[in-house]
């Protein structure tokens, strides 16, 4: 009987991959992707929005030919130690990085790991002014919350890479040894892509300025110190001191961000010279003579407070550890001078809502704010008082009828950034508590509109300046006498979104008088005529002026 065999299966079909199975590929290729971006943003990042071109981002970082050799020589438990610790010190340097990039956007140099997180609330209270209160709270969140989650991002990027360098072991190998010979043949030929060197190392550079950074920061500190006891007149008497100026009204009043770009630079200089070349005649016609040179300031861009302390210190400063040695000490300034000779001190903060402890080292006799200056007009921004008002303010606290003669120390501060909006000048006899300005405050472009244009806030800061000058001219022009004496100066220039990356330090500073014989005591010093310094006029450090204005009117 035969025997039938089974009837043969049919082969089982193969089911198709679920379709999920190809999104979690693509997922994972997409974080590896990413993961990779972001390690390579870290380690060739530039430090200047202007460099911010995709061709400086086609470099060869040595750090991350570096990490992948070390990636494929260690095993096991010791691999994951070292990239843990990878991911750590790259998410900090990516910090770093980014930081830096703020500061030399706004300030020209590099974050200060030590010194500048001070800089915090007074870099809040700019975004509050320019697009609410809100949004600067979001962003103070947002920025915590990048702060704390980049080095676990990092961390897990590295660990992502690894895996995958690992796995295709061979191919990495050789890939890395062809990159290294790339970078070390640009190297030896200086071959750039962008602006920008193709052989990078500028994540080991960034890290090295930021451990000098620390080392200067600790030994500055003492250097400072031994620098503030050398004071040729700390010990001269007050009959000794300004005799020159006895029975004069002293103005001293720094000009935000007025820098050399603002009468030389092309974008600025025909309308601001313009200003000032007129206000030279219209001064003159009233009988006053002026004289102007420039000053280095020690800062830019921002920080204006470290320009004031220098100009009036006779001491380099220039970081925020120098600014408060200087505060905590008893340097003798030119408010400490002029108080010792006679002359009621006063100062005029227009840009200060609370109370200002600092303001004790420097011997005022009468310190006026934003609150107590009588003004109750619209807030302009930034700004809480407008120029005008607050040399209308000063006409009425320090220079009534039978006044004590006074040195008075004025920043005006409507050219401050954001630079809009920007008020009219109006009628000295109209100006009156402020309410005058009610309309003007929401006038113009709003502040959050210019900041996106860069032709916009180039033409709002020039309007800015402009205004600012032209209050001060007009103010002399009507209050002046044979008993004042202005000197007025830019604290520092604006920001590198406004004159560019190589621009100088140097600020315009001006001696204005009726009485000849105060210019004839300066008739040495080689400035220029009149209110506007052009190229060739004298540029002393900042730091300079204090003895030499104490020795020119002893």
């Amino acid at each position: 009987m035969a025997v039938l065999s089974p009837p043969a299966e049919a082969p089982a079909a193969v089911p198709a991959k679920p379709r999920r199975h190809w999104l979690r590929t693509g997922f994972v290729w997409l974080g590896t992707l990413l993961g990779a971006a972001v390690v390579l943003f870290t380690l060739v990042t530039p430090d200047s929005l202007t460099q911010y071109t995709w061709m400086a981002f086609l470099r060869i970082p040595i750090e991350g030919l570096l990490l992948v050799a070390v990636f494929l020589a260690v095993r096991g438990r010791a691999r994951t130690v070292v990239l843990s610790v990878a991911g750590v010190v790259l998410g900090l340097l990516l910090i770093i990085r980014l930081f830096n990039l703020g500061f030399y956007t706004a300030l020209s140099r590099p974050f200060d790991p030590v010194l500048d997180w001070v800089l915090l609330d007074p870099a809040f209270g700019l975004v509050e002014s320019s697009l609410g209160k809100t949004a600067a709270v979001v962003l103070t969140v947002i920025l915590g919350l990048v702060v704390l989650s980049v080095p676990v991002v990092m961390t897990l990027a590295l660990r992502r890479l690894a895996r995958l360098a690992v796995r295709h072991q061979v191919a990495t190998t050789r890939g890395t040894a062809v990159l290294a010979g790339v970078w070390a043949v640009c190297a030896v030929f200086s071959v750039q892509t962008g602006g920008l060197l193709v052989a990078s190392d500028g994540a080991v550079a960034a890290l090295g300025d930021q451990v000098g950074l620390v080392r200067r920061d600790i030994n500055d500190g003492e250097k400072f110190g031994q620098q503030a006891q050398i004071d040729a007149f700390r010990d001269v008497p007050g009959s000794q001191l300004l005799t020159a100026l006895r029975g004069k009204d002293v103005l001293l009043t720094f000009v935000e961000s007025y820098g050399r770009d603002a009468v030389q630079n092309p974008q600025y200089a025909p309308q601001v010279s313009a200003v000032l070349d007129d206000g030279t005649k219209r001064l003159a016609a009233a009988g006053f003579s002026a004289r102007s040179a420039f000053l280095t300031s020690p800062i830019t861009g921002g920080g204006s407070w470290m320009a004031h302390e220098t100009l009036l210190s006779g001491l380099w400063v220039d970081n925020n550890q120098r600014s408060s040695s200087l505060l905590a000490g008893d340097r003798f300034t030119l408010n400490a001078a002029f108080r010792r000779g006679g002359w009621h001190v006063g100062g005029i903060m227009p840009a200060n809502d609370r109370d200002w402890p600092e303001g004790k080292f420097f011997q005022y006799h009468d310190l006026y704010d934003s609150r107590n200056m009588g003004y109750k007009g619209p807030k302009f921004s930034y700004v809480p008082v407008p120029d005008q008002f607050t040399l209308a303010a000063y006409q009425r606290l320090e220079r009534q009828p039978g006044h004590q003669p006074g040195f008075t120390e004025i920043p005006l501060v409507s050219s401050h950034a954001p630079w809009t909006p920007i008020p009219q000048l109006v009628d000295w006899k109209d100006i009156g508590d402020g309410t005058v300005y009610q309309t003007m405050s929401t006038e113009g472009d709003p502040p959050d509109s210019v900041i996106r244009t860069s032709d916009k806030i180039r033409t709002a800061y020039r309007n800015s300046i402009v205004y600012s000058l032209s209050s001060l001219i007009s103010y002399i022009e009507t209050y002046g006498d044979d008993n004042l004496v202005v000197v007025f100066l830019g604290d520092h220039q604006p920001s590198p979104v406004i004159v560019g990356d190589t621009a100088s330090h140097d600020v315009p500073i001006t001696i204005v008088a009726r009485d000849p014989a105060v210019l004839a005591k300066i008739s040495g010093w080689g400035w220029q005529d009149g209110l506007r310094p052009a190229d060739g006029a004298p540029v002393w450090r900042m730091d300079q002026f204090r003895d030499r204005f104490l020795t020119a009117y002893r």
